[in-house]
C-alpha cells in the first residue's frame, strides 16, 4: 500500500515539476537564440564609413549644431565643405573648423547658398575642390513657435521651404554620384518636435515630420547601392536658434521645453555623427530621445536585429511612461489658459 502510494506521489510530482522543466527549456532558447541575433547582428550590418580623407558636406554649418557636426568630422580627418547663407558667419566657422584639424593635408571650404535653387552648381563646385561627396549632411532649418492662428500662413510655407525642401534640394545634387559609386551616407538633422507634436509648434513640427518620411522612402530607394540614410533627432540644444526661438515662445511651449534639459551641441554632435557613420537610421540623443525614437519607429527601417528587438521589448513600458508625459503636457496646457481667463477676469474688474 505505502510503495504504490509512493510510486503515486513521485509520478504526480513529476508532472508538477514538468510545466517548470518546460519554462525553463523556453527560457535556455530565448537566451540562445538573442544571443545568436546579438553574434550575427554586426554582420548584417552597414560597414562604418571611414571620415579620415572623406568629404563631409554640411549645409547649415556657420552655427548651431551644423557647424559642430563639421568639427567633430574634422577631428578625425574628414575634408569639409560648409555651406551656409551668412557669409560672416561662414567665414568665422571655417576658421573654428580648420582649428580642429588633425593633419596638414586637411581642407575645410565654405561656400555661401544665396538662393536654395541653386545647389546643384554649389556642389559641382565643392567636388571639383574636393572629390566626390561621401557624407551630407543636412542641417539648414530654422524654428518658429507660436499658436496656431496666430503664425502667419506665409509662416508656414517658408518652414516647409527651409526645412524640408532645404533638405531635398542639397541629397538631389549628391545622390546621383552617390549611387554610381555605390557607398555614402545622408543626414536630415529632425528635431524632437519631429517625433511628437507639441503646443506651439504647428508651423514648424509638420516641416521636421516631413524629414521623416522622406528619409524612409529613400532609405529604400538608396539601400541596393549601399548608401545609408540617418535621421537625427536631437532635443532643445544650446544654440543661436535656440536663443533666437525662445524670445517668442508661447509660455505652454516654454513650460514644456522646460520638463527636459537643454543639450550641449557638441555633445550631440559626437553622437549624430557616430550613428551616421554606422548608418544607423535613427539617431537620438538622451533617455527622453531614446524612448521618443522606440515610441515613434512605426516601419521605419533597422540596420541591426538588436535594434529592432530592443524596440518590440520596450514598447510597452515606453508607452505606459508616455502617457504619464502627455497627461502632464495637457495638466501644462489647462494651468496657462485657466491664468490667462483668471487675469482677463481680474483686468475687466479692475
Amino acid at each position: 500500500m505505502s510503495s504504490a502510494l509512493s510510486h503515486w506521489l513521485s509520478f504526480n510530482s513529476w508532472w508538477l515539476l514538468l510545466p517548470f522543466v518546460m519554462l525553463l527549456v523556453v527560457a535556455a532558447f530565448i537566451v540562445a537564440f538573442v544571443l545568436l541575433l546579438y553574434m550575427i547582428s554586426p554582420l548584417i550590418s552597414p560597414k562604418p564609413l571611414k571620415l579620415n580623407g572623406a568629404h563631409v558636406v554640411v549645409t547649415g554649418g556657420s552655427s548651431g549644431i551644423g557647424k559642430w557636426i563639421a568639427m567633430e568630422c574634422y577631428k578625425h580627418g574628414a575634408f569639409i565643405t560648409l555651406v551656409a547663407r551668412d557669409e560672416h558667419k561662414l567665414v568665422q566657422a571655417k576658421k573654428e573648423v580648420e582649428k580642429c584639424a588633425i593633419n596638414d593635408k586637411q581642407v575645410c571650404i565654405s561656400l555661401r547658398d544665396i538662393y536654395i535653387y541653386i545647389y546643384i552648381y554649389i556642389y559641382m563646385y565643392a567636388q571639383e575642390k574636393l572629390g566626390p561627396v561621401d557624407m551630407l549632411v543636412n542641417c539648414a532649418g530654422m524654428s518658429i513657435s507660436g499658436k496656431f492662428e496666430e503664425v502667419e500662413v506665409d509662416r508656414f510655407k517658408k518652414l516647409m521651404e527651409v526645412n524640408y525642401l532645404g533638405s531635398v534640394y542639397p541629397t538631389r545634387a549628391v545622390v546621383t554620384t552617390m549611387k554610381e559609386r555605390r557607398m555614402g551616407r545622408i543626414m536630415f538633422v529632425s528635431s524632437q518636435a519631429g517625433q511628437i507634436g507639441l503646443f506651439g509648434y504647428t508651423a514648424y513640427s509638420p516641416s521636421k515630420f516631413a524629414l521623416r518620411g522622406l528619409a524612409e522612402a529613400l532609405q529604400m530607394e538608396m539601400k541596393p547601392y549601399n548608401i545609408y540614410v540617418t535621421v537625427a533627432y536631437p532635443p532643445d540644444t544650446d544654440t543661436p536658434g535656440f536663443a533666437e526661438e525662445n524670445k517668442t515662445k508661447p509660455l505652454e511651449t516654454r513650460l514644456i521645453s522646460e520638463t527636459s534639459g537643454v543639450c550641449q551641441p557638441e555633445q550631440v554632435a559626437k553622437v549624430v555623427v557616430k550613428d551616421a557613420v554606422q548608418g544607423n537610421f535613427t539617431s537620438s540623443f538622451g533617455p527622453d530621445g531614446y524612448m521618443l525614437s522606440a515610441l515613434t519607429c512605426g516601419m521605419s527601417p533597422v540596420t541591426s536585429i538588436t535594434e529592432g528587438l530592443q524596440q518590440i521589448v520596450t514598447m510597452g513600458l515606453f508607452r505606459t511612461i508616455a502617457l504619464f508625459y502627455l497627461g502632464s503636457f495637457d495638466s501644462i496646457v489647462r494651468r496657462c489658459m485657466i491664468q490667462r481667463e483668471q487675469s482677463k477676469a481680474a483686468d475687466k474688474r479692475e
